[in-house]
């Protein structure tokens, strides 16, 4: 999706604006003043609110399916390999992006506009059909199982990393970890996360112990 620099400053300013206050909670007055444009800018460049949203996850996650695409015809990594590049993408995407996160999460649990809530569906929906030919590439050359419920394996990458970034103080605390560097932290929980999930993916997907 190409953009231009105002487009982005307008999606940038409601990503923090619905991070901090939520959607509903979020006019489109409060995103114009806070972008320094007038509201007309924001209907001629996105029509409405929701739509605004729409674009706001479009520029965040429309790339995935891009990237998966090429990782599909790149021979110089073996399936398994490939799902943990994604795995360390998406935790890279989550612990840089965090306020677009906390609005997914916010989303999905609490919104009840279905514009939004399909919107979101919609992009989701795409990325892991996209996903769904790489773990059949995988199957194909014998490296996978058959049966693996895609979604749920999804969920489970996405579950994990959601709530691990909505408890790091509790993460924290209950490691004794209070007084550690800010940096240090983040890469401690990145390089656990990582090792976490591809753990799990490897008991998913293949029948390595």
């Amino acid at each position: 999706m190409e953009l231009t620099d105002k487009q982005i400053q307008i999606i940038e300013t409601a990503e923090r604006l619905f991070a901090e206050r939520g959607f509903d909670g979020t006019s489109v007055r409060d995103i114009a003043h806070e972008a320094g444009v007038n509201i007309a800018m924001i209907s001629y460049y996105f029509g409405s609110k929701e739509k605004l949203m729409e674009a706001l996850l479009e520029w965040r996650v429309g790339s995935i399916k891009i990237r998966v695409e090429s990782l599909i015809q790149d021979d110089r990594y073996s399936p398994i390999e490939k799902v943990n590049m994604l795995i360390d993408e998406h935790i890279d995407r989550a612990m840089q992006k965090q306020p677009f996160h906390k609005i997914m999460v916010s989303v999905q649990v609490t919104n009840k506009n279905p514009a939004i809530l399909k919107a979101a569906n919609k992009v989701k929906l795409r990325n892991a059909k996209v996903i769904a030919e790489l773990i059949k590439d995988g199957q194909k050359k014998g490296v996978f199982k058959k049966k693996i419920d895609l979604i749920f394996m999804l969920n489970t990458l996405v579950g994990t990393v959601n709530q691990s970034m909505m408890s790091l103080d509790y993460y924290r605390e209950f490691n004794g970890q209070m007084d550690m560097p800010d940096e240090a932290f983040q890469l401690t929980i990145k390089r656990k996360l990582s090792i976490h999930i591809k753990t799990l993916f490897k008991a998913i997907l293949t029948n390595e112990s």
